[in-house]
């Protein structure tokens, strides 16, 4: 008689337990230790508020493109005060988020003092949500807007090939009597990690996501995945957002256009090498104390109008699950982290 297979039991982890599984994964595979904690934050946190598409899934991806030898690992950002509002990043060919961590103190004292700042990060792989850049600027009483381009899977509106990133926008605005008003958007009309999940799981993407090889519209993801493209949500709304985000994160900071890079010659990479812009605004110099209250307005006025769900509210009720029951982690999927932690 042959043995009954044993099936993984999920696993409740809490948010720390995570980021030390995470971060010993990113230093077995080639990240200093600075670049680990930063980037296994992010994926944990992502996980913890239920966006599952940056979350742990991307753990195979970053781990194949370190290993593809594409993205430098131990990258040290090199930050550059060039203007009374503008700091600027060359990120050394390493992740974005260790860039933005080391340049942050110097943009959120330029933002207090001239009351706006921008950052310019160049030389940098972005592979993670969006949201969690702009999320701690909200924290602190500050207006954050953060764009970054992407590697090209988006067939403009009126195209016939593809050309644009999903090329996300995320917004973060502090408001009195919650947690900050925050949205994260790809202007695709998926983002591409929710693509590769529904291809995982055999599931249909909606209609209007993309097409196949042969420019023909599909809701099969393997088919837009192998040889086919995202569209732009909102035809020529979405595609004219998308080409600012082209302008804003890669023209201006320096930093590579979707199209730009060639990672034929590292098999495995996936994270693309592009750039990002972020703005900070500290709203006191204008709005004075009141702006977090007219935020507040906003939200209330909103929900009078019958709205019931605003941005961010799905991911806040899945970070407070989590933070009241732990992190909830399938049993296959850690075995795999747990063994790439040991790789």
């Amino acid at each position: 008689m042959s043995a009954t297979p044993v099936t993984a039991v999920n696993t409740s982890m809490a948010l720390s337990e995570l980021v030390a599984l995470l971060t010993r994964i990113f230093i077995r595979h080639g990240t200093s230790p600075d670049v680990a904690a930063v980037l296994a934050d992010n994926c944990a946190r992502a996980e913890r508020d239920g966006a599952h598409s940056h979350g742990v899934f991307r753990i195979p991806g970053y781990v194949s493109t370190l290993n593809s030898g594409w993205v430098n690992g131990m990258a040290v950002p090199q930050v550059e005060d060039v203007a009374s509002g503008f700091v600027r990043v060359d990120a050394d060919n390493g992740f974005a988020q260790p860039a933005l961590a080391a340049a942050r103190p110097l943009l959120v004292q330029k933002a207090r003092s001239a009351g706006i700042a921008v950052l310019a990060i160049r030389n940098s792989h972005h592979f993670a949500a969006l949201w969690p850049d702009v999320e701690p600027f909200a924290e602190e009483g500050l207006v954050a807007l953060s764009v970054v381009n992407s590697m090209t899977c988006v067939v403009p509106h009126g195209a016939d090939r593809p050309l644009f990133g999903t090329n996300p926008i995320a917004f973060a605005a502090p408001r009195a009597d919650g947690p900050p008003i925050v949205f994260d958007l790809a202007t695709s009309a998926i983002a591409h990690g929710d693509v590769q999940i529904a291809a995982r799981k055999g599931e249909r993407v909606p209609p209007g996501t993309g097409v196949d090889s042969l420019g023909q519209p599909t809701q099969d993801p393997r088919a837009i995945l192998e040889g086919g493209a995202l569209l732009p949500f909102g035809g020529h709304k979405g595609s004219a957002l998308s080409m600012m985000v082209e302008l804003l994160a890669a023209a201006l900071t320096g930093g590579n256009f979707s199209f730009e890079f060639d990672w034929s010659n590292h098999p495995g990479a996936k994270t693309p090498w592009t750039g990002q812009l972020l703005i900070v605004i500290d709203p006191s110099k204008n709005a004075g104390q009141g702006f977090a209250e007219r935020s507040q307005e906003l939200v209330r006025q909103m929900h009078a109008a019958g709205l019931r769900r605003l941005p961010g509210d799905r991911r806040h009720r899945a970070r407070a699950r989590s933070e009241e029951e732990g992190i909830i982690i399938d049993g296959e999927e850690l075995e795999r982290l747990r063994a790439l932690a040991q790789a």
